[in-house]
């Protein structure tokens, strides 16, 4: 018996502001919160699949998160999804995202942690 990357990634970014540490240090994570719905849970889904991905689901949103950076590739998430995803539709199921978002193309959305790795594609 196989788990669903809903099963595999039940992992809860959130704290209780007791249990938080502040440090002066870069993190290099960078995430997504989209609002629920067909395409964000099987975005969701697929991108926690992938290593290094903690999917956070709470009642009206999912939390998508990684280290380093997240690569989105739209023909990928379409195949899993059954049906086209495009990177309007990515955009749109988007609510807000920290870290640095570049769409290389009409297929790729690439979150970048690490700045340094996102000025090679901007100009």
């Amino acid at each position: 018996m196989s788990l669903s990357a809903r099963d595999a990634t039940h992992s809860n970014i959130f704290k209780a502001m007791k249990d938080i540490t502040f440090e002066q240090t870069i993190s290099h994570q960078c995430g997504v919160t989209m609002n629920d719905s067909v395409e964000a849970r099987a975005i969701a889904e697929f991108m926690g699949l992938k290593p290094n991905v903690t999917v956070t689901y709470q009642p009206a949103m999912i939390r998508i998160d990684g280290t380093g950076k997240l690569i989105f590739k739209m023909d990928e998430i379409s195949e899993y999804l059954g049906r086209e995803m495009t990177a309007e539709t990515f955009e749109v199921n988007s609510s807000t995202h920290y870290g640095r978002m570049v769409r290389i193309d009409d297929n790729t959305v690439i979150l970048f942690g690490n700045m340094d790795e996102m000025f090679e594609y901007i100009e």
